[in-house]
């Protein structure tokens, strides 16, 4: 064997070599990953293990935090946004809350998400004393600590879809709202239903991360009144 032979079988098994701890490294931190969102996934179900009921059965709160979702560009909101609505509307008429808070994304001037939630619920004959709407609702955890801190909500009902209500449960607990929730399970489980409900467990590693850390939300600003206001408010 030649000297340019040993050369090249060098070369050859140092790339061998630099191929296999590249696969390893990619292994190793596709291991990590996955252990970190299932791990936080599993912590996050088990921190709101106790929060999941029905209308009929969820304790009695003083208001229904009803989390946000998509409107379409008519002003309508989504399937998965009504049917919240329409939980609401029904812890309401039921006497399990004396007040409902739509919080939400209004963070540009061409969609608001609470202003239309609000119009779809007067439609619906409920009355708007007893509403309350936060305008900078952009996210749930952001929602949770905003209700806490600058709406003053200490009892809550939470709103959302089925799988989504242990986050939400869990960061509203974190925020610190004694929460239970109420979620939609009625939306068919077709590719949008699979599509989103794998986006909320990838946000749990988020939600954990929000939990520890705590950070502050993109907005605060003054205390306010509204919520105190709907649940004293006669309708």
């Amino acid at each position: 064997m030649g000297f340019r032979d040993l050369v090249a079988r060098g070369r050859g098994r140092i790339r061998a070599r630099h191929v296999r701890l590249s696969l390893w490294a990619v292994g190793g931190a596709a291991f990590m990953l996955a252990t970190v969102g299932f791990g936080s996934i599993a912590w996050i179900r088990h921190q709101a293990a106790d929060g999941g009921y029905s209308v009929e059965t969820v304790p009695q709160a003083d208001v229904a935090l009803i989390l946000g979702a998509e409107v379409f560009n008519n002003g309508e909101p989504s399937p998965y946004l009504a049917a919240r609505l329409d939980l609401g509307r029904q812890l309401l008429a039921a006497g399990k809350v004396r007040a409902l808070l739509l919080t939400g994304d209004n963070g540009r001037a061409s969609y608001d998400e609470p202003t239309a939630m609000r119009r779809y619920l007067l439609r619906k004959g409920v009355p708007e004393n007893k509403i309350a709407l936060d305008y900078a609702g952009f996210s749930t955890y952001q929602s949770c600590e905003r209700a806490y801190r600058i709406f003053g909500v200490r009892q809550a009902i939470v709103v959302t879809q089925d799988f989504s209500l242990p986050r939400t449960i869990a960061l509203c607990r974190g925020a610190g709202i004694d929460s239970n929730g109420v979620a939609d399970t009625a939306q068919p489980h077709g590719l949008t239903y699979r599509k989103i409900w794998l986006r909320d467990q990838l946000a749990a590693t988020k939600a954990v991360y929000d939990l520890l850390i705590h950070p502050d939300p993109k907005f605060l600003g003054p205390q306010e009144t509204t919520v105190r206001d709907a649940i004293n408010a006669t309708s």
